[in-house]
């Protein structure tokens, strides 16, 4: 198929670089795989090669060929990232084996994002891991790094794309994604991505031998206007349903799953009802042609209710043996109400002083977080906050609002935050970067507010134009605020601050014509007050305990390569090597311990090889090894490796560019848990069958 390019038209969004001719291609000889910039890495328009951090860019074009459902399965194309399970309906991970916060480890094109809920990757153009400390540009982040979603923005020519995909469970997936001008001119355009997912699991409810099943829909909206020749507004819109029931997979002491692949311990009601609005806008301004000033804000409503079963083993002194002879669950109806704005303002630019180029960033950005959640815990006649389930018994779903007690808690505070960064060019081979941030966190009825200085420096030498050998230094800083969860041990317990920092070394190397990226990094991170929640299996009042105290350490090295290797032979990879463990008070249990979900070695690779114009074949593998179930190191979880293939076949239909797709996830059957502690692993799915078409018109 032919590779189709646009007459070059004027372009006010200087996210960026105008200098080169807008291309829109049809087929496959382009190199989808490789990305050259990660605008989340240093807020401005800087390449991967110069930027002094350890980025991995994962493009939809990848994802769209693994078909991917979810955050997870993008996030498998970076190795630094492990999954730590999927419980309530949505998603958590690790970075560098640190623990993603879902309330301030996600980004949407810059923008602090709440990520309680299976992120709509339909409307993602790429995804940019961050790694290793960001609170000099972000504020409150954790020490592992971020996580940078880019939404599909509006195009000049118009283009609509409609896909389908079915699996051998029985889950389908319609999409639509269209854009283009509204007007002769094109100062109007526009993107929409609309998608509709029914999900079938393959595992079934022990109560009643059903599939677990759930819905999602997504609608967004993106529209951009030249108000002038120098000014861009940006309007967005997005909403995002979604509703699935609950399944943790549940571990004996010595890491065996408790009853059978397919079996849910969960009951059928129990399930999280999700609906999620983002409206957001933002404002470019071009100055001149060396500066420009870029404001934007986000608003994000996030409504759930989550109705739990909770399975347990044991309740006080009674315990089952074996789970098939019985089991208890302790219900509860929870309600939650989140309300996310934030904002901000950058100006970057280019000027010289003494010999020197600089390219400056001067911003500031503001949070601003409320919550509210209303919870009725099951109690019957008797006070007991728990249910007996015998084999043959069927429970229904309790009377939660005449058989239960009544809580409500809610918590708010006010973030803000002003940086500066400066990278300064010194010749041909020598760039430094260097920036500061000052924070505020307000939170209020708690007296615990925080302040924090975020430094970030960093060395970068180039030997060629297309390599680079660099070393950073960097802070973050996360603000802990109370322990609210009625739940808990410590419920109300307040949290200092936690504080980390990073040194680390890495080089970057651009191959074969800059079509094949290869980087690799050495880091050292240490975090002070480290907060740790663990699961509590056998007491009738309590799920949890959060402690404070100590430090966390964790080095090792990454190693990824990404782009083009033949003109037929495009990869994707990479590889970690983590050595972390706690360094606790003396004589406390964690001392000395590895934190879970955090494997020592783990990779990944995903290729593709274009047979002809028309036909491509994929493989890829991912692979983790022996990690805990819990940070007292008493449950492991075996390592695995996984394999996947794909094939995929175009063809032009009636004018229409048509692409069947057939992937086969997990290959060879392998049984393995993904992420999640000893009550709420993560049990993986079975040989899985994908089939799909896209047509693009």
């Amino acid at each position: 198929m032919p590779a189709i390019a646009e007459e070059n038209k004027p372009s006010n969004d200087l996210s960026e670089n105008n200098d080169v001719e807008r291309v829109v291609v049809f087929g496959n000889q382009f190199n989808h795989y490789k990305a050259d910039e990660a605008f989340g890495a240093m807020r401005s328009d800087i390449n991967l090669i110069d930027t002094p951090q350890s980025v991995a860019v994962i493009p939809s074009f990848i994802t769209d060929e693994q078909l991917a459902n979810n955050l997870g399965d993008i996030l498998e194309n970076d190795s630094s990232v492990t999954a730590g399970g999927q419980k309530w309906g949505f998603q958590y991970f690790k970075i560098r084996g640190f623990d993603l916060s879902s309330s301030s480890g996600y980004l949407v094109n810059g923008h602090q994002h709440f990520s309680y809920y299976l992120q709509p990757t339909e409307i993602l153009e790429q995804v940019e891991v961050l790694k290793g400390p960001s609170s000099m540009l972000y504020g409150q982040s954790g020490p592992g790094g971020l996580i940078n979603m880019v939404t599909k923005k509006p195009t000049y020519e118009n283009m609509a794309k409609v896909g389908f995909d079915v699996n051998s469970n029985g889950s389908t997936r319609y999409s639509l994604d269209a854009g283009g001008s509204l007007n002769d001119a094109e100062t109007i355009r526009y993107r929409t991505v609309l998608s509709k997912k029914d999900s079938v699991s393959a595992r079934k409810y022990k109560q009643n031998g059903e599939h677990n099943e759930g819905d999602k829909s997504v609608g967004y909206l993106n529209l951009e206007f030249d108000v002038t020749d120098d000014l861009l507004l940006s309007l967005a819109y997005s909403k995002t349903n979604d509703k699935s029931g609950i399944d943790g997979g549940r571990l004996d002491d010595e890491g065996n799953l408790i009853g059978s692949r397919e079996t849910i311990w969960d009951m059928p009601w129990a399930q999280t009802d999700k609906e999620v609005t983002n409206i957001g806008a933002d404002l470019t301004y071009q100055i001149n042609t060396d500066w420009k000033v870029k404001l934007g804000y986000n608003e994000q409503q996030y409504d759930r209710n989550y109705v739990a079963s909770q399975p347990n083993q044991c309740y006080k002194n009674n315990c089952y043996d074996d789970m098939a002879d019985g089991y208890f669950i302790k219900p509860f109806d929870r309600y939650d109400d989140w309300n996310f704005q934030t904002g901000y303002v950058d100006l970057t630019g280019r000027v010289d002083t003494f010999g020197l180029e600089h390219q400056l960033l001067l911003g500031a950005n503001i949070l601003d977080y409320d919550y509210s959640q209303t919870r009725y815990t099951y109690k019957d006649e008797n006070g007991n906050n728990f249910i007996e389930v015998k084999p043959g018994d069927v429970v229904e779903k309790p009377d939660f609002y005449n058989n239960s007690t009544r809580s409500t808690s809610d918590s708010s505070y006010k973030h803000f935050g002003f940086y500066v960064q400066d990278l300064m060019t010194i010749n041909d081979y020598w760039k430094v970067l260097a920036g500061v941030r000052y924070d505020e966190q307000h939170k209020e009825g708690y007296g615990n507010n925080s302040y924090a200085v975020s430094p970030k420096a960093g060395l970068v030498f180039n030997p060629t134009i297309d390599s680079s050998i660099y070393v950073n230094y960097s802070k973050s800083f996360m603000p802990q605020g109370s322990v609210n969860n009625k739940t808990d041990v410590n419920d109300g317990l307040n949290l200092k601050p936690q504080y980390g920092e990073q040194y680390e070394l890495g080089a970057k190397w651009a191959l074969f014509d800059e079509s094949l990226l290869l980087t690799g990094a050495i880091f050292d991170i240490e975090v002070s007050n480290i907060k740790v929640t663990e699961e509590i299996v056998d007491d009738p009042n309590f799920d949890q305990i959060t402690t404070q105290a100590g430090k966390q350490k964790h080095r090792g090295f990454e190693l990824g390569a990404q782009g083009q290797v033949t003109d037929q032979l495009f990869l994707t990879g990479s590889m970690m090597y983590l050595d972390a463990k706690y360094e606790r008070p003396a004589g406390d249990s964690l001392d000395g311990k590895r934190p879970a979900d955090t494997p020592e070695w783990s990779a990944n690779v995903w290729s593709r090889y274009e047979v002809n114009d028309q036909l491509a074949l994929n493989l890829g593998a991912v692979y983790e090894g022996k990690r805990f179930a819990d940070n007292q190191n008493t449950v492991s979880k075996d390592g695995y490796i996984r394999f996947d293939s794909g094939v995929s076949y175009g063809m032009s239909v009636a004018e229409t560019d048509v692409e069947l797709r057939l992937n086969v996830k997990n290959l060879f059957d392998t049984e393995y848990f993904g992420g999640g502690g000893k009550t709420s692993t993560t049990v993986a799915d079975g040989r899985e069958f994908t089939l799909g078409v896209n047509a693009t018109f």
